[in-house]
């Protein structure tokens, strides 16, 4: 299948490498031409503006955009329906409020254009281990893009089944699932990166704790390791930390500044909206906050997980230009 990719960053390059290793045809744009000539030479069709780019795609068109989210991400979006036509998908697969999905999918629905929200979790490493896809829109959109979704994903792999699933395979297990109509997929991705606040600051406080416990010296190293190996408390999360230890067990090299990306901030407004108690992850939250005032060692943790994941530099500037996705 053909899909177009505007936004060749961490995340949009890596997902066009893994298309084309599993035979699909790419057509990409990209700010920087730089960027362009870099996937052109991986065997990607380049484009040097969106209307070359717009060309380059066979009807009925796909194209996945994958900026910042906030206005880059409605620019890019309502840019591209100018210049396509009734039958043609856009697909958003950053970190968009799913509110926004919602009043994109209806102005581009006056014109015919299928509008399809995709959640994207995976961060740096999802060129190999594959992509978890959260997606809202049409059932129609949706049925059509299954080839690259299916890609995407990490598939089956050795993940044992869920014990009374059996008769239920679908896409679920292969890592997507269409979750509903506009704006559900990055609903749920939103709900999905305000639990992962929650987690990453119980790690950090937990390290933070044993650190600097005076009675006992504790190679916290190590019990990253050993808690990777049977505890009920290993996760990927828990991976990238024990990784992050080895190389540098002081953490000197974080800055302990903690961004975040806004889809916390949209859990827990959503969460005052819809009177559900959130305490864990609203606390987690504020963590982020206060590390941007001061810096501690639970913070340097948090700071490690983020770049380890998603390969997310802390500036302490606060800018949060070049944040994609957690």
């Amino acid at each position: 299948m053909e899909l177009g990719m505007v936004g060749l960053g961490r995340m949009g390059a890596n997902m066009v490498r893994r298309l084309m290793r599993g035979g699909h045809d790419c057509v990409v744009f990209d700010l920087s031409a730089d960027n362009v000539r870099q996937m052109e030479s991986e065997g990607a069709k380049g484009s040097q503006s969106l209307d070359e780019f717009a060309r380059r795609l066979s009807v009925p068109r796909a194209a996945w955009v994958m900026v910042p989210a906030g206005p880059p991400t409605d620019q890019t979006v309502f840019a591209l329906a100018e210049r396509f036509e009734s039958g043609d998908i856009i697909i958003d697969g950053g970190n968009s409020y799913f509110k926004d999905d919602v009043r994109r999918s209806t102005q581009l629905t006056e014109k015919g254009i299928h509008y399809v929200d995709v959640g994207t979790s995976g961060g740096v490493w999802g060129i190999d281990r594959g992509y978890c896809m959260m997606i809202g829109g049409e059932k129609e959109a949706v049925e059509r893009l299954d080839p690259i979704f299916k890609t995407l994903a990490p598939g089956v792999g050795d993940i044992e089944r869920t014990p009374g699933r059996d008769g239920k395979k679908g896409a679920v297990e292969h890592g997507y699932l269409h979750c509903g109509p506009a704006g559900a997929g990055h609903f749920v991705k939103m709900v999905h990166n305000g639990i992962e606040y929650g987690m990453m600051q119980a790690y950090a406080e937990g390290f933070d704790l044993m650190r600097s416990i005076e009675r006992y010296e504790i190679n916290i190293a190590d019990v990253a390791e050993v808690w990777r190996r049977g505890s009920v408390v290993t996760s990927w999360l828990l991976d990238l930390t024990a990784t992050a230890l080895v190389e540098d067990p002081e953490l000197s090299a974080y800055s302990g500044f903690v961004q975040d990306s806004g889809e916390g901030r949209w859990t827990i407004l959503t969460a005052v909206e819809e009177a559900v108690p959130a305490d864990v992850l609203s606390a987690s939250l504020y963590a982020r906050f206060r590390s941007r005032q001061e810096h501690t060692f639970a913070e340097k943790v948090l700071s490690a997980m983020r770049h380890k994941f998603g390969g997310h530099v802390e500036s302490v500037t606060g800018d949060r230009s070049s944040i994609m996705t957690e």
